[in-house]
């Protein structure tokens, strides 16, 4: 067989070979019976009774999930039991009885309404049809009395292929046995593809149509780094990746070839993903997402759980930095006890810093008083504060002041605390062209590279039609860094990355001739960017990133960082 490449995108920095293993869900409903053969009342009953069932598994398999990968990843479960009480489903479903279909067909019908709603917005809430498609299949199993397809007992070197995988149907993945997998629908932020990163499992998304003339059995090699599927691949590319061995892990700070020190820190949110990063060889943390402890709950944490969430994030890393952002609420992340607006754009609206320095100034300050507090124990790791969505220096100058008033607060009452490292987010187009003027009221900028793309390319990130606007290779986006680092030179303020292109080992390179002093990405990936910035030689970097910045188009880019010719 002649080798195949069938191009997708890329879910996780790790390449796997196997044999293709299609799954496809349960098969779908026939017709329904004659409508005057129906009883009601007994379809209701049986539908309520497939309800309980439902919560009860969800609610076992949330429990699986954050015991496995976290907190952040099980949150999507509270979601599905969400969908299971949302009176508009009810009732369209008891709808649908009394018009004579039987609970499994009702079900299907009322979900497909939904799941066609979905899919037909744009970014992330396009991703919650797959929620819905989850949650209709728990049902309509638990109405036939069908057990599931245990992924969890798939052939070792098995490699999934399939239309989409639900979160239900990713978490019972087990890395140990499944090389990998792909499915023909999906983005990067899609649920299958943050499990993959979190399983530390090759993943392949967004493959399309062409995935389904796979046929089961087929050899195949999946390339998450460049969004590869080999078909068929020869003996010597099957060598090659069966033999790749797994990256080293290195503790410690890595330098360059010639000897410059880069930080590589994780992103975590909670205490599964803290073990990760310790686990992957992470230097610190560079972005510690603290809205994790306000979401899902009925009212916000207090201070003293807030420090000692801190302390804990401290005391994992004794001799490293420990990046904290303060809450960014809003946009894609709504908070229940928050009364925050129905804005037709939240993402362009009031978000990050915005509501910290507004409606959510007690909070604000109620967070500041706990990051002062760990701060100022002596034992632990070095703290960093830094603020999201910042667009003015006004916003700095208003935070610091905030951040001096509650020191000042803490000293007169006699409480233990200290200044942390004070730095921003450069997430918009406006802190990249004010990074000159902001560098005079901070000690650090971290650029968030997930909004800064979608931002400075008008593109947003969770929308699949314009991924290829949204790609941080675009020369705009990597202008903006450039001028975000160059107004740092000079000074004492060290430049960070922790959004996905901190992550990418194929852009290591670059980042380091443009000049980043630390990157943070997603745990799974620290040792493969350590081993990239081992092998980087700075002068060679800065050559890159020269050629890099004088680009004009993605395509140019794309060029350079393979080394090959347009």
């Amino acid at each position: 067989m002649t080798e195949r490449r069938l191009s997708g995108v890329g879910a996780t920095p790790l390449s796997g070979v196997g044999t293709a293993v299609w799954y496809a869900p349960d098969a779908e409903l026939g017709s329904p019976p004659d409508p005057e053969t129906i009883d009601a009342d007994v379809e209701r009953e049986r539908f309520e009774t497939a309800r309980d069932a439902a919560r009860e598994e969800i609610r076992a398999e949330r429990e699986r999930t954050a015991a496995r990968l976290g907190e952040a990843e099980a949150e999507v479960f509270d979601a599905h039991v969400q969908f299971l009480d949302d009176p508009q489903i009810t009732e369209g479903v008891e709808a649908a009885i009394d018009d004579g279909l039987p609970a499994e067909h009702a079900v299907d019908r009322t979900f497909e309404q939904f799941i066609e709603q979905f899919e037909g917005m744009e970014g992330r809430m396009a991703e919650r049809a797959d929620d819905l498609r989850d949650v209709r299949d728990r049902l309509v199993r638990a109405l036939g009395g069908d057990e599931r397809a245990d992924l969890g007992s798939l052939p070792e070197g098995s490699v999934v292929l399939a239309e989409r995988l639900t979160p239900s149907d990713t978490a019972q993945l087990d890395p140990e046995r499944v090389a990998g997998f792909a499915t023909v629908t999906g983005g990067r932020t899609s649920h299958a593809a943050i499990f993959a990163r979190s399983l530390a499992l090759p993943a392949i998304v967004g493959v399309g149509t062409a995935l389904r003339n796979v046929a089961d059995g087929t050899d195949v090699v999946v390339d998450g780094r460049d969004g590869t599927l080999l078909v068929d691949p020869d003996e010597e590319t099957r060598g090659e990746t069966a033999g790749e061995e797994a990256v080293e892990v290195r503790d410690g700070t890595v330098e360059t070839a010639d000897g410059a020190p880069i930080e590589v820190a994780a992103n975590v949110g909670t205490e599964a993903d803290l073990a990760s990063a310790v686990e992957r060889g992470a230097d610190g943390i560079g972005l510690f997402r603290t809205e994790f402890l306000f979401l899902d709950r009925e009212s916000p944490p207090g201070e003293d759980e807030q420090y000692e969430t801190y302390r804990e994030a401290l005391e994992t890393f004794p001799d490293g930095r420990v990046v904290v952002r303060t809450l960014d609420i809003g946009g894609d992340k709504p908070v229940a006890y928050l009364d925050l607006p129905d804005e037709e754009n939240p993402f362009l609206g009031e978000r990050g810093i915005r509501r910290s320095l507004g409606p959510d100034a007690d909070l604000f300050e109620t967070q500041l008083r706990a990051l002062l507090r760990a701060a100022g124990e002596e034992a632990g790791g070095e703290l960093s504060v830094m603020l999201p969505l910042v667009a003015t220096v006004d916003e700095v100058r208003q935070a610091r002041e905030t951040v001096e008033s509650v020191a000042a607060d803490l000293e007169s009452e006699g409480v233990s605390g200290a200044l942390p490292e004070f730095g921003v987010m450069i997430e918009t187009p406006a802190t990249a062209f004010l990074a000159d003027a902001l560098v005079e009221h901070v000690d650090f900028f971290s650029i968030g590279t997930n909004d800064l793309v979608q931002y400075v390319m008008a593109a947003e990130r969770g929308n699949d039609r314009v991924a290829a606007l949204g790609d941080y290779r675009q020369p705009a986006v990597l202008r903006a860094i450039h001028t975000t680092v160059a107004a740092a030179q000079g000074t004492d303020v060290w430049v960070g990355m922790c959004g996905e292109m901190a992550g990418d080992p194929d852009v290591t390179e670059l980042l380091v001739g443009l000049g980043l002093d630390e990157l943070s990405m997603s745990a799974v990936a620290v040792p493969q960017v350590k081993r990239a910035v081992s092998e980087t030689t700075v002068a060679d970097a800065r050559e890159l990133a020269a050629r890099a910045l004088a680009a004009s188009t993605k395509r140019e880019v794309d060029c350079l960082l393979t080394g090959t010719t347009r």
